[in-house]
């Protein structure tokens, strides 16, 4: 799908334009180009119809610095990270902003609710929005909102776990998978943010960019910052929780052992004595008493009890 946008005279125009239509767009008051899984014919014709380079799929997901942000005469290109929730979990999809003249073309490869919530945003206030600089720097404080609302949500449920008693957990492994699905959110919106703060860097060094613009630019740096600041404090949190819920299994299990040292303790003396009346001599005086047998069970009663009231007096019971 190509959506184009017009801005004549502060009201905006929007078309749908089809692979064959590409060659009717027109670059004068031309303020954005969104395509959505375009084909490689349609970037092709779209890289003739305006003098571009747009980049490739596989351009858009390098991880190189060079390969994320550069500019060359034909304008700015970015590939930036925008974050994509999947229940607990998330992931990275790569958006791509080529800003050339009073225009820029974003290419994605899947429905983001940003651009629709932009688009609104658009409509409502097209005098804000007259070149493409203004158009890409609205999309990416819109993303970054949106970065801390989601961010926001995370830290709430890694709060909401830390309420939980450890031992409603019966399962430590399902315990255990819920902090790694925690953590890898939170590396995934980490690595999400500072390739943010790369590309913000980048664009408020830019001599392309338009002054009134870097303030704005400046502003968002800033909030990118305090949201890295937040993910790091969930990482410690979830070693703290991570440690925490290990500690007391540990503490658990010490319990368990415990009771069986105990027990083994309790048990030794009478299975001693047992053992030495059990020994098949023929010369054992007790065997030919008649008090022998009720001897024999005193003393290990006794031999059981004694280490109980040893223990309980300690408070090792």
């Amino acid at each position: 799908m190509i959506k184009v946008y017009y801005n004549a005279n502060g009201v905006i125009s929007s078309h749908l334009v089809s692979g064959d239509e590409i060659d009717l767009i027109e670059s004068k008051q031309l303020i954005w180009v969104d395509m959505v899984s375009p084909s490689m014919a349609e970037v092709a014709e779209l890289d003739k119809k305006l003098g571009l380079d747009l980049p490739t799929r596989q351009e858009t997901e390098e991880i190189e610095f060079s390969a994320r942000y550069w500019e060359d005469e034909y304008g700015i290109t970015i590939n930036t990270y925008f974050l994509v929730k999947h229940g607990i979990t998330a992931s990275n999809e790569s958006v791509s902003f080529t800003l050339k003249d009073n225009f820029v073309i974003t290419i994605r490869f899947i429905e983001l609710p940003v651009f629709g919530d932009f688009t609104r945003k658009l409509l409502l206030n097209p005098s804000h929005y007259t070149d493409g600089a203004r158009v890409m720097g609205g999309i990416l404080e819109m993303r970054i909102e949106d970065d801390a609302d989601t961010l926001e949500a995370v830290s709430r449920e890694i709060a909401g776990i830390a309420r939980l008693n450890p031992s409603n957990f019966d399962d430590t492994k399902q315990f255990l998978s819920m902090i790694a699905d925690f953590e890898a959110t939170n590396i995934t919106i980490r690595e999400n943010l500072t390739d943010k703060q790369r590309v913000l860097s980048s664009l408020l060094k830019s001599s392309k960019m338009p002054s009134s613009l870097k303030s704005d630019f400046s502003i968002m740096i800033k909030d990118v910052n305090s949201l890295v600041t937040t993910a790091n404090f969930n990482f410690e949190r979830l070693d703290y929780l991570q440690n925490l819920f290990l500690n007391f299994m540990s503490i658990e299990q010490n319990k368990v052992i415990k009771i069986f040292t105990v027990m083994s303790v309790i048990f030794l003396p009478p299975t001693l004595i047992a053992s030495i009346y059990g020994m098949n001599f023929q010369y054992m005086p007790e065997l030919q008493q008649s008090f022998g047998y009720p001897l024999a069970l005193g003393m290990i009663v006794i031999s059981a009890v004694l280490p109980l009231y040893i223990f309980k007096r300690k408070g090792w019971l």
